[in-house]
């Protein structure tokens, strides 16, 4: 191959390349055997974009009040959340200061790569960074407690601008809220933790988030500004956590579809290595 920016293989090179090729029978074989994994995948990625229709559906029902659980008819509130939660900035420290030892960090940038709107410490100590520095220098409310949740206060788009994560940490493990981050520390109980995960992702509330996010290049949001978003959550906590139950559920079903389908793609990847270059024979 030759080129500066673009690699090129060259016609003369091109027709000197040699390719070991199978009985015409045993192609046949390899093609109808990948083809059948191909179909495999295509079904399941569309039974995954099904599910995740089904969720975003019933978020938005059961959020909203629009469908009531049986056995539930208590009344729902609308409240700001600076009412409901008291707000703090975190510590400030670039991704070049973290490593493998210390306090388990929280980057903002970790908060936009999550699929989850959650993060359980003990389960993902392992993979959480960690800043070394003395808890001295760092604020009681920057230090992350069981059910407080981390927005993020930039984003490079509008729909960024309501990234979070609820904080699972009931060991009470040291972990710092970082660069870029927004912490709401419950000012009572008020909301069920499991229900943190999903109140924030109906579409009321994310519009909410885009109207207050200003900038151009980078949507930032302010402290004060989501201390005005409103939020209309049951006022039972056993209706809340009915709700939250059936969509983690949900979320539980899809991640194992998921899971299946990314198994599914590595034994693709390893019959195309094994039935390509001849290392297996069907025939």
């Amino acid at each position: 191959m030759a080129g500066s920016i673009h690699n090129t293989v060259y016609m003369p090179v091109f027709q000197k390349l040699k390719v070991t090729l199978p009985p015409r029978k045993e192609q046949e074989a390899i093609a109808t055997a990948l083809s059948d994994v191909d179909a495999l995948l295509a079904k399941l990625d569309q039974l995954i974009a099904k599910k995740r229709d089904l969720k975003q559906a019933a978020m938005q029902q059961l959020l909203t009040g629009q469908i009531r659980l049986p056995g539930f008819d208590g009344a729902w509130e609308v409240k700001r959340l600076g009412d409901v939660f008291a707000f703090s900035g975190g510590l400030s420290a670039s991704r070049d200061q973290l490593s493998d030892t210390g306090h388990c960090y929280l980057h903002y940038g970790d908060i936009h790569l999550s699929r989850k709107t959650y993060i359980d410490v003990e389960a993902e100590i392992l993979d959480i960074p960690k800043l070394d520095v003395p808890l001295a220098e760092v604020s009681s409310s920057a230090l992350l407690q069981d059910g407080d949740i981390v927005f993020v206060d930039a984003s490079e788009d509008d729909e960024g601008t309501s990234k979070h994560l609820v904080v699972v940490n009931p060991e009470g493990r040291r972990y710092i809220s970082g660069l870029h981050t927004i912490v709401a520390k419950s000012k009572g109980n008020g909301l069920a933790n499991l229900f943190k995960r999903y109140c924030f992702q109906t579409r009321n509330i994310k519009e909410q988030f885009r109207f207050f996010a200003v900038g151009t290049k980078v949507s930032g949001i302010s402290k004060t500004s989501i201390a005005k978003i409103e939020l209309l959550y049951p006022l039972l906590l056993d209706e809340q956590t009915a709700i939250a139950t059936i969509l983690s559920d949900m979320d539980a079903e899809l991640a194992a579809l998921e899971a299946r389908r990314d198994k599914t793609r590595a034994l693709k990847q390893g019959m195309m290595q094994e039935l390509l270059t001849g290392r297996i024979r069907l025939v």
